[in-house]
């Protein structure tokens, strides 16, 4: 299959791009989802000490050796956000919008997530919230449809979305000038609660409510726990063994995801381990 690969990995931090470079260079075919300027903490940090062989290096500085490394590996970022994965048995289906990319073996490496979930969010999960408006708009044709954006990709979807709603409401949790459609309103407030009896009914604002049949949630990122239906987490984190194994098969973590200290070089050191481990777990049970 032409989107089938050995190992997907979900993340683009030095967790991710660890396990990229040496699942290539053991010759499998991968596929490296993140964002192509790399870890935006990273280029944050004014100096790092901590990092063997780069004695007082800016995040600047280590993000650009990053990239140097991974473009000489001809290794790809996709810039698409993976909105679900689901274990098949002998490989792992990732959704992404309309689209199925296929893996033999998953690493998990989205780092923390620090976005809360809204209340009731995790309760009406597939009873009116979701988290890929263009995967599920046509559920709400002629309905009201409110769209929570995190980023200014969320108006792309919040724009698909409302040619098919009756009413759509964007609340941007970002500020910046937005690219909508004139028919979207804007509401500039904090969600607080999502509310409904066996699906959703309305949002509770910090200043009002309104009535909605469908709430998306568009983040960066969603907990693992959401991304991976059935990934045991232990305290907020990804639990895992000394391998960086999950408690599903074939499915792999590293880096700030499954504990702390929350550094980098701690994170690459995960990276390499879970692409050894997937590499293993794809040869020793002869995935091809």
């Amino acid at each position: 299959m032409e989107n089938r690969y050995d190992i997907a990995i979900i993340g683009s931090g030095p967790a991710g791009l660890s396990a990229a470079i040496n699942a290539r260079i053991r010759n499998k075919n991968i596929i490296l989802f993140g964002y192509k300027d790399l870890s935006n903490k990273l280029v944050k940090a004014s100096k790092i000490n901590n990092y063997l062989g780069f004695y007082d290096i800016t995040g600047e500085q280590l993000k650009n050796n990053f990239q140097k490394h991974i473009e000489k590996l001809n290794i790809n970022i996709i810039n698409e956000r993976i909105n679900e994965i689901y274990s098949m048995g002998d490989y792992f289906s990732l959704m992404v919008n309309e689209k199925c990319y296929e893996a033999r073996s998953i690493i998990i490496a989205t780092g923390i997530e620090y976005t809360k979930p809204i209340k009731g969010e995790d309760e009406f999960l597939g009873r009116g919230v979701g988290y890929c408006a263009t995967c599920d708009a046509p559920l709400y044709r002629d309905k009201t449809v409110t769209v929570i954006g995190y980023n200014k990709e969320a108006e792309e979807e919040a724009n698909y979305v409302s040619e098919l709603a009756s009413k759509l409401y964007y609340i941007p949790m970002y500020e910046e000038n937005y690219n909508l459609r004139k028919d979207i309103v804007v509401i500039k407030d904090k969600p607080l609660e999502i509310l409904g009896d066996n699906k959703v009914g309305k949002l509770k604002l910090k200043s009002k409510e309104i009535y909605t049949d469908g709430v998306f949630v568009l983040k960066d990122s969603i907990s693992p726990a959401q991304l991976v239906p059935g990934l045991l987490m232990e305290e907020g984190h990804i639990k895992v063994d000394r391998s960086m194994k999950t408690n599903i098969k074939g499915c792999f973590a590293a880096g700030d995801c499954v504990g702390k200290p929350y550094q980098y070089m701690k994170a690459a050191g995960e990276g390499l381990i879970a692409a050894l481990s997937a590499v293993t777990y794809i040869d020793i049970n002869k995935i091809y």
